[in-house]
C-alpha cells in the first residue's frame, strides 16, 4: 500500500472531526484511500497535520527514508522495527518540532522533565505521553479521548449494513497508570469503501471509532506489541505528568 494512502486512512477521522490538518483535506484523503488518486495533494495535506508530520519526518531522517515511505507510516501508526533504534535524543528533537507546530513551551518543558529513557515515536505514545490535543488545543487529554485517539486493535464479531460489532481491550487508570481492562464489545460505523470485504473474525485498527484498516496477522501483532510498549513507556512518566480522568 502506498504510504500516503496508508497515512490517510488513520488521518481521515480526525480531519472530519476538525481536530487536525487543513479544514478542506477530507475529500482529498478519501480519494487517496478509496481510489489511490490525488496522492500528491494528499501528501501535501498530511504534511500540514500539526502533530503527525514531525514524527514522520524524524523517523524518515533516522532511517534515510522518505517521511511518507510505507515503512515510516506503518511504524508511526501500527509499529515496526524502525521504532527500535529511536532514543531520548530523537524524541527531544520531535518535541522541538512539535513546538514549532503549536505545542506550548511550558508543556515541552514539563514533558522533557519527565521524558522516559526509551520514548517511542508511535501514535499510542504520543497520545498517552504528549497528550491527545496538546499541540492544537482542540481536544482534552482524558482517558476517553486517549481511548478514541490511540490506534486500537479490535476483532470484528459481526458485520451489519453500516456497522461493525467489535471486541477490544480498553485501558483504564489504576494508581495513576494505564492498565488493560476487561475485553468489551461495541458497535462502530464503517465505510465499505474504506474497508471493503471486512468479515467477522477480521482484525481491524480503529482511530476515533473509525475502522481505518483491516490488519494482517503480523500487523495486528505489531500494533498490540508496540501499543503495550508505548503505554509502558508513558506509564513511567504519567504519575508526575498528569492526572487522567
Amino acid at each position: 500500500m502506498d504510504g500516503v494512502a496508508l497515512c490517510a486512512r488513520f488521518s481521515l477521522a480526525t480531519n472530519r472531526l476538525q481536530f487536525c490538518g487543513p479544514a478542506d483535506a477530507e475529500p482529498t484523503l478519501y480519494r487517496a484511500i478509496t481510489r489511490g488518486s490525488d496522492l500528491p495533494r494528499a501528501r501535501a495535506a498530511l504534511s500540514r497535520f500539526e502533530a503527525l508530520y514531525p514524527y514522520l519526518a524524524a523517523l524518515g531522517a533516522k532511517h534515510s527514508l522518505d517521511p511518507f515511505d510505507e515503512r515510516v507510516v506503518e511504524a508511526y501508526w501500527i509499529g515496526n522495527s524502525l521504532l527500535d533504534r529511536c532514543d531520548a535524543e530523537d524524541f527531544r528533537r520531535i518535541l522541538a518540532a512539535l513546538g514549532r507546530r503549536g505545542l506550548p513551551r511550558p508543556t515541552i518543558e514539563r514533558l522533557l522533565a519527565h521524558l522516559p529513557g526509551r520514548p517511542i515515536p508511535h501514535h499510542a505514545f504520543h497520545v498517552t505521553f504528549v497528550g491527545v490535543g496538546e499541540v492544537t488545543g482542540h481536544v482534552e487529554t482524558t482517558l476517553a479521548n486517549i481511548e478514541h485517539c490511540r490506534p486500537s486493535l479490535a476483532t470484528v464479531t459481526a458485520v451489519e449494513r453500516d456497522e461493525l460489532e467489535v471486541e477490544r481491550t480498553p485501558y483504564e487508570v489504576r494508581d495513576g497508570r494505564l492498565v488493560p481492562g476487561a475485553p468489551a464489545r461495541s458497535r462502530v460505523r464503517y465505510d465499505p469503501k474504506v474497508v471493503p470485504g471486512v468479515r467477522a473474525g477480521a482484525k481491524v485498527a480503529l482511530h476515533w471509532e473509525h475502522p481505518a484498516l483491516v490488519l494482517t496477522e503480523s500487523r495486528a501483532d505489531a500494533l498490540a506489541r508496540y501499543t503495550e510498549r508505548s503505554v509502558a513507556a508513558a506509564n513511567s512518566a504519567l504519575p508526575g505528568l498528569r492526572a487522567l480522568r
